[in-house]
């Protein structure tokens, strides 16, 4: 496809996602109904087959990812509130990790300064420390929620909106993964291991023969949502897919970039037995384990993965789905 019709292509998806945006106020979505209306199908349906043009139309994404995650109110003066009240309990836990936040990523570095995470974060805190008599689940700052505002506050055009979407993301769209024990996090991180065994039992043995299980090399994905995993360009495009059709589909997305580096994680230590087979086995495993690969995903390709990911969908068990659908949200009865 040349640039030209490359280009035209982008405007008229950009024209027809407008136009689903401007027809009608679209409307909410309850988790116990699960019903959408038709405005949030299309949307769904067109970020799956043709991906949010917003190089074209760059205001598409923020308004698609509120229309997403239901948020409608954005009181301004509630978030002058919480920042009003200065630095939160967990200041410097929250300060040693937004230093660092996707600290390669020339781009998110110049549009997102390390105040602006701060800001937000203590101000999340604040937010929770009032609600924690009101709600089943408290919320504190935890392990990788920085990484988590990061997309927020990069797309979103003002602070106060990136606050609110970021709010009612972690606490609807995956509370069980900031929870101090990260529990859903670990339960992701199970699951992972369930479905690789059953959509490539081959790639599962191997890895277990070489005792890697998803909680060794799959952790910060997990935790991150790929959002650990450059370019950010990439990891817009695959949370567009997570928001509309649900977070949980991360876990397969972590799988289908190992199902994308299948044969060199195969190949990683067959190499050490075919070339230097005077080696002792323990020391070629641990030189040449599928860790080394591993231990940094390649770069996100987001129409790949999201493209495996929604395949593998129809590979596993309706009570396993149904099982993975539920672990970023459902707390289990004790």
């Amino acid at each position: 496809m040349s640039k030209t019709s490359a280009a035209t292509n982008a405007q008229a998806t950009a024209h027809s996602f407008n136009k689903i945006l401007n027809q009608s106020k679209v409307a909410s979505r309850s988790r116990a109904s699960g019903e959408l209306d038709d405005g949030t199908k299309k949307l769904r349906r067109m970020i799956l087959v043709e991906g949010i043009p917003s190089t074209v139309d760059p205001t598409l994404r923020p308004r698609i990812w509120k229309i997403l995650l239901r948020v409608t109110d954005i009181p301004a003066q509630t978030f002058m509130e919480y920042v009003a009240r200065g630095p939160c309990e967990v200041r410097e836990k929250i300060r040693n990790d937004t230093f660092r936040t996707l600290a390669t990523d020339r781009g998110f570095k110049e549009r997102v300064r390390e105040d602006m995470l701060v800001r937000l974060l203590d101000a999340f805190v604040w937010r929770n420390h009032d609600r924690q008599e009101t709600h089943q689940l408290g919320f504190t700052y935890v392990q990788g929620m920085n990484v988590l505002a990061a997309p927020f506050l990069y797309t979103m055009p003002s602070e106060l909106e990136a606050f609110f979407c970021f709010s009612k993301f972690i606490e609807e769209s995956c509370p069980l993964y900031v929870q101090p024990t990260l529990e859903g996090v670990h339960s992701g991180l199970k699951l992972l291991d369930r479905c690789l065994k059953i959509v490539d039992p081959e790639l599962f043995a191997y890895l277990r023969s070489k005792n890697l299980s998803a909680e060794i090399y799959a952790f910060p994905s997990v935790l991150t949502l790929c959002a650990c995993t450059p370019p950010l360009n990439q990891v817009l495009q695959l949370w567009d897919f997570l928001l509309a059709f649900g977070v949980h589909l991360n876990v397969l997305c972590v799988i289908a970039q190992l199902l994308l580096m299948r044969e060199e994680v195969m190949k990683s230590s067959r190499f050490v037995q075919v070339r230097q087979p005077q080696m002792p086995r323990r020391y070629a495993d641990l030189k040449f384990s599928p860790m080394r690969l591993l231990r940094t995903f390649p770069e996100l390709e987001a129409l790949p993965v999201i493209g495996i990911a929604v395949t593998l969908v129809r590979d596993l068990p309706t009570e396993l789905y149904d099982e993975l659908v539920r672990h970023p949200y459902e707390v289990k009865a004790s």
